[in-house]
């Protein structure tokens, strides 16, 4: 028999130097099969309290669906980012495990109300079933865009506006200001590199940390901003092709985060029905695992005005 996983606690790590300042709220694994954003924060934690590096105010790391993560599994009853609504919050639903587990979070975060801190800011590490490039998902509220271009990859603007009860949805309605990083494909190494550079990249951004002072540096930001990373465009969703749980849905083979598509382009199977692009643009998030409800999404590079 298996041995039992040991258990993922609900606060992987908490640093400060006892500075004002802001926090960092950062949260990883809201989907159990995305392990990358809890292994980077345990990597940075462990550098934190090896180095002691000063920075201003605090960042805490969260994991998100604890009991999936420790089965591989997206999730048990519903999805964890798709529970963040605000009749489930008005309403104090708890009725599934996932929205138990949310409530855990929403206390972690209750305990760092925003009169201790100058500002909150978040950080939501994800990773995806197709190979991509890293990019950031942010929703245009607060100041979550200008904040994200502070950051050297690809920008996608809208996924929480189409794709409605999303954790940083959430976060950005009760005043917080931040993004989602999707790291790249769920298993892949370099997910891991890159959750862990944004994340110290966000530490000197919004607590004012010297990156020189941590031992990891320069490798720890370098294999994100310098190895992986794209050039920073931005992106806009124009599209998303949702799916039924009774649906039969399976996109073709090959298709990457960010690829081109053309208009007439076969892009998946759905009831024994072709679906074919109607687009001259870019495929984003093709669904390549058992549990989802989106097929994909499509989006088109925006021009930004200096």
């Amino acid at each position: 028999m298996d041995k039992q996983k040991k258990e993922i606690p609900r606060i992987i790590g908490k640093y400060t130097s006892g500075k004002k300042g802001p926090l960092l709220f950062v949260t990883g694994g809201v989907h159990g099969n995305e392990p990358s954003g809890v292994q980077a924060l345990e990597k940075v934690f462990s550098e934190l309290e090896k180095s002691k590096p000063e920075i201003e105010g605090t960042i805490i790391g969260v994991s998100g669906n604890k009991k999936a993560l420790n089965q591989n599994k997206r999730f048990l009853d519903e999805d964890l980012n798709r529970t963040w609504t605000e009749e489930n919050i008005q309403q104090r639903k708890k009725e599934t495990h996932e929205q138990r587990e949310m409530w855990e979070i929403i206390e972690v975060l209750e305990q760092h109300p925003e009169s201790d801190f100058t500002k909150r800011y978040f950080l939501d590490c994800h990773t995806t079933s197709s190979p991509s490039l890293p990019y950031i998902s942010v929703q245009e509220v607060n100041e979550n865009d200008e904040w994200a271009h502070r950051f050297p990859t690809y920008i996608v603007r809208g996924f929480s506006d189409i794709v409605y009860g999303c954790i940083d949805h959430y976060l950005s309605r009760t005043g917080l200001t931040g993004f989602v990083l999707e790291a790249g494909q769920h298993t892949d190494k370099t997910s891991v590199e890159n959750h862990e550079g944004v994340i110290w990249l966000a530490l000197k951004e919004a607590c004012n940390l010297d990156l020189t002072k941590i031992s990891c540096y320069p490798n720890c930001i370098d294999n994100f901003a310098e190895k992986n990373a794209p050039e920073q465009k931005t992106f806009e969703l124009v599209h998303r092709h949702g799916l039924e749980d009774s649906d039969e849905f399976k996109t073709e083979p090959g298709f990457e985060n960010f690829q081109k598509i053309k208009k007439g382009e076969l892009l998946a199977i759905q009831n024994g029905k072709e679906i074919k692009s109607e687009w001259d643009a870019r495929i984003f998030m093709p669904l390549y695992q058992a549990q989802g409800n989106d097929g994909f999404f499509v989006i088109e590079e925006v021009e930004e005005v200096d």
